[in-house]
């Protein structure tokens, strides 16, 4: 059953769906790291190791993200999406059963390189599929899910940690059951992309200082949210000794306020610039992560106000790019959307662990704050200048 509707409610549903499997593909096992740490105690090092479990899927996801959005654009969004979908399942169930940590990495490397594909084809999809105003509702749709499939495996997956830190590998299975829906309700777009000489390609302007800034705030944004799953759980344990099932639970809070940021992000598109959400978002995050570090009794209530500028600020991106980039190569420039976005990811424990082995987590949290804070008074009070600046193109080759 292959509809050419975009409007068809099974087609909009698979893709809001399939992209459950995407932004937190790799925080889903973030409950079980202090068990998988005591687990593999012997190994040099762990803790730093058990981290980058946690995270290679985003080094692997950098890796791929250019070459997959290449392919996307040259041999079809729908094929790119079944190949990814199935590797996602295989490679991300990998750790139920594998008891080596080198092997879980590898899996995990290959679980990063199918969620480049899935995460770019999707949302290349719904560019293609929609325009306007009603691309923009629905990518904030599509950010939602992403929050709520966040909602659904992190708490899965803190509770499952408790039973065992390898249960969660099992939500990965996931992914199989979307397969099905990937073949029967998606179509490929009808586009000139495949059609379109060399020369024409050559041709097209893209706006190059505006995707160096959307790409830096991607980077930037990941970096700081990704201090809530990788180093939360070790935080909540230090002031007040939670489970992983609690810490499971904190991070699905701020993950459950993006999803309602998400949702109603086409609404505030309908009112303010994206440069101006830009300023909220950094404002909302900045509050929160400066209550998350500064006043521990009221952690949650930080959490929600970071994931409310997370929930604004993923579907701005995102509307902001595929506004501004030619059909043509819109898989290439999102592609190098989510190589920024996991790299960010990737670097966040790279940069974060040092910096709280110095200075402990709570001001590690704070410090973040701090700077998103200044951000949000930078991006509010030079809106026009930041417009107009992003504002020329290049000619790419």
């Amino acid at each position: 059953m292959n509809q050419s509707n975009p409007n068809s409610p099974l087609l909009k549903a698979t893709l809001l769906v399939t992209s459950t499997l995407t932004v937190m593909s790799g925080a889903t096992i973030a409950p079980s790291l202090p068990a998988m740490q005591a687990h593999f105690s012997e190994v040099e090092n762990v803790a730093y190791w058990v981290r980058l479990v946690l995270t290679v899927p985003a080094l692997f996801i950098v890796i791929g993200a250019p070459f997959v959005g290449q392919m996307i654009d040259r041999f079809g969004r729908k094929s790119s999406l079944v190949a990814a979908t199935l590797i996602y399942g295989l490679a991300g169930s990998s750790g139920l059963i594998l008891d080596s940590l080198w092997a879980i990495l590898i899996g995990r490397a290959l679980l990063g390189l199918s969620v480049a594909g899935v995460m770019t084809g999707v949302t290349t999809l719904i560019a293609d599929y929609f325009t306007d105003q009603a691309r923009a509702n629905f990518l904030g749709m599509q950010a939602a899910f992403m929050s709520l499939g966040g909602v659904v495996f992190l708490s899965a997956g803190g509770f499952l940690a408790d039973l065992n830190w390898r249960v969660p590998f099992l939500i990965y299975l996931f992914a199989l059951i979307l397969l099905p829906l990937v073949l029967l309700f998606l179509y490929e777009p009808s586009r000139t992309s495949s059609e379109t000489s060399v020369g024409e390609v050559n041709a097209v302007r893209l706006p190059l200082k505006l995707l160096t800034l959307i790409y830096g705030l991607a980077l930037l944004m990941q970096v700081i949210f990704y201090l809530i799953p990788v180093q939360l759980p070790f935080y909540l344990k230090v002031i007040s000794n939670a489970s992983a099932t609690q810490s499971g639970l904190a991070i699905a809070t701020a993950t459950l306020a993006s999803a309602i940021a998400s949702l109603i992000y086409g609404r505030i598109k309908a009112r303010l610039g994206v440069v101006s959400i830009v300023a909220l978002a950094f404002g909302l995050m900045g509050i929160g992560y400066t209550i998350i570090g500064l006043v521990s009794s009221v952690v949650v209530i930080g959490l929600i106000l970071g994931g409310l500028g997370l929930g604004l600020l993923m579907p701005n991106l995102n509307v902001w790019l595929t506004t501004e980039t030619p059909d043509v190569l819109r898989g290439r420039a999102l592609g190098g959307l989510t190589t920024f976005f996991f790299l960010g990811q990737f670097l966040s424990p790279l940069l974060g662990q040092p910096l709280a082995q110095q200075i402990g987590l709570g001001a590690t949290y704070a410090w973040a704050g701090g700077l998103l804070l200044f951000l949000a008074l930078l991006f509010g009070g030079m809106r026009r200048q930041i417009a107009a600046i992003t504002s020329s193109k290049i000619t790419i080759n």
